[in-house]
């Protein structure tokens, strides 16, 4: 099987009726001078009754003997849309019946292989690009405890998901992201 740089073939418009993750919105508002104004938005069609979208997590990693110094994950993907490698934690769309937790504990376990323990914390709703969408998602800090050395699972990747796992040490951790910024990658 051939391995290829992923490329961007080509970039059209798409009529709303095709979209099948997004949908566009001209939403008319008064401001606080009471001027009616129009603004353009993107919307996710995949909103589930949480009201949360989306979900990222930051996995602690330890071992119960210390075998390792405590590590987090952090994982690298082609991001079209950038046309570029990022470095993100792993994360996902949340999923009708599940917990914003719930999602961080299967977004992580698909896309690094880890199973997380306890939830340390989660984060309330933050929005990334409020001027242009409406997405929004939580942050879920969760312990992945290791009995004893750093065990490297496989992930359990969809079709097309092309994700590279990195395990860092925490006290790494900004050392980590300054090396990848000379590399020209982009964290999200």
């Amino acid at each position: 099987m051939a391995h290829n740089n992923p490329r961007i073939i080509s970039k059209t418009e798409m009529p709303v009726s095709e979209a099948k993750w997004i949908t566009l919105k001209k939403i008319k508002y008064a401001d606080q001078d009471g001027t009616e104004r129009v603004w353009e938005s993107a919307e996710r069609k995949t909103r589930r009754s949480t009201g949360v979208d989306g979900v990222a997590v930051f996995a602690v990693l330890r071992s119960k003997t210390n075998a390792f110094p405590v590590s987090t994950v952090v994982i690298e993907q082609y991001r079209p849309p950038i046309d570029k490698y990022i470095i993100e934690l792993p994360a996902g769309l949340v999923d009708e019946g599940e917990t914003v937790e719930e999602a961080g504990k299967r977004e992580l376990h698909e896309e690094t292989g880890y199973i997380a323990g306890k939830v340390l914390q989660t984060t309330p709703v933050t929005v990334c690009d409020p001027g242009m969408t409406n997405a929004n998602m939580q942050l879920v800090v969760v312990e992945v405890t290791m009995e004893d050395k750093l065990l490297t699972p496989e992930p359990k990747l969809d079709p097309g998901e092309h994700i590279v796992t990195k395990v860092v040490e925490i006290d790494k951790l900004q050392a980590t992201m300054d090396d990848y910024d000379k590399k020209v990658f982009i964290y999200r």
